[in-house]
């Protein structure tokens, strides 16, 4: 536990020279090493769901509550939330559209409608999100950009799969149409957020949810390749760096481990299973971080122990996913108001702000059926 608590200390979000951030840095940072301490020492007993030792504070009462108490109380502080956020995304900017991406924009609000709507069936919520799509899809004309995270491929994906909940057959295959119609360069990077894997993530998409037979998966050759350049577990951020300072599903472990344990699954494979329990202890020793987002926050980290428990079946995977969204649903919010977690650039967002932090409570009333958004299907 010493050294998890030296170690976070140490992080930092921002790089800035002066003494006064400094000395607020190192003040921030003691202040989420107590904050953590509760965490680690309750999960150390392992006998979380039958622990019986009276809870003296609301984060302690939190962790001690039996699972399905818990995961009710985290849907509705998520529908609270993802009521906000429709609030300051879509109706206080007069329902039009400026960013449409799923990472920092509009489409990520439909997402955590479309979210919201597979968890309590609510139809005004699947028919919001088709509204906000559509202005997404008027929003995305012209863009150029292709993946499903931050270009068009994911609005004609979503808003098929939308429209066929709706039961809307046309608006569906006008969606499919559009998506069939994308280009793409040759010179299209690989990665997800921008390149080919974005869009054959999408593709993915509306083969789950509609049907059609698009099938992708990971080459075994380059899983290979990133344990071997792996180190303390952590993974660099890109090739050649030799920092070991980011722990984010963009950078570093957490990303990585999705990718492991998916790797593990597909070919049943005990070296990925390892390296992905190994990248998880790092993102439980290191990943609370001072964000509340899914790119780089707590949020996209808890989804680790989330996929871990699901390959494992292990709950001590799940009882850590538990702490991630307690420290999240008791803590954030008074934290970020009072400057000792950062609330993010666009806080409202599904990939920086509280937009992930609610899709994260949302899952975690279906632990086994949770998947990291836009990554996992």
């Amino acid at each position: 536990m010493n050294k998890f608590l030296s170690i976070l200390g140490g992080l930092s979000i921002d790089h800035r020279s002066s003494m006064f951030f400094h000395s607020r840095t190192r003040t921030l940072s003691l202040r989420m090493k107590d904050e953590w301490k509760k965490v680690l020492s309750y999960f150390s007993n392992r006998k979380v769901e039958s622990a019986a030792v009276a809870a003296s504070d609301s984060l302690s009462k939190l962790l001690h509550l039996p699972f399905k108490t818990l995961s009710e109380g985290l849907k509705k502080a998520a529908l609270d939330l993802k009521d906000t956020v429709v609030n300051e995304t879509w109706v206080a900017k007069g329902k039009r559209v400026g960013d449409y991406t799923l990472y920092t924009g509009a489409l990520g609000t439909a997402f955590l409608l479309f979210k919201a709507y597979q968890v309590t069936g609510d139809k005004n919520d699947l028919a919001l999100c088709s509204d906000i799509i559509k202005a997404c899809d008027s929003a995305s004309r012209g863009s150029g950009r292709v993946t499903f995270i931050c270009g068009q491929a994911g609005v004609y994906a979503l808003g098929a799969v939308v429209a066929h909940h709706n039961g809307d057959e046309q608006s569906c295959q006008q969606y499919i149409t559009k998506f069939k119609e994308i280009k793409l360069s040759k010179d299209l990077p690989d990665e997800l957020l921008y390149g080919r894997a974005g869009f054959l993530w999408a593709s993915s998409f509306l083969n789950k949810n509609i049907g059609k037979d698009t099938i992708s998966s990971t080459r075994m050759a380059h899983s290979r390749y990133m344990i071997k350049n792996g180190f303390s577990g952590n993974y660099p951020s890109s090739e050649g760096s030799e920092t070991d300072r980011l722990v984010h599903w963009c950078h570093g472990a957490p990303g990585v481990a999705l990718t492991l344990v998916k790797a593990a699954k597909v070919f049943e494979s005990d070296e990925f299973l390892q390296a992905a329990i190994d990248a998880g202890e790092v993102v439980w020793n290191r990943g609370l971080l001072k964000r509340v987002g899914i790119c780089h926050g707590i949020s996209g980290n808890a989804y680790v122990f989330l996929s871990l428990y699901q390959l494992t079946g292990k709950p001590e995977f799940l009882y850590r996913a538990k702490a991630f969204a307690c420290f999240l649903h008791d803590r954030a919010q008074n934290l970020i108001s009072e400057g000792v977690m950062h609330g993010g650039d666009r806080p409202y967002s599904l990939f920086e702000g509280i937009g992930g932090m609610a899709y994260l409570f949302l899952d975690m009333t279906e632990p086994s059926q949770a998947r990291f958004p836009a990554f996992e299907l």
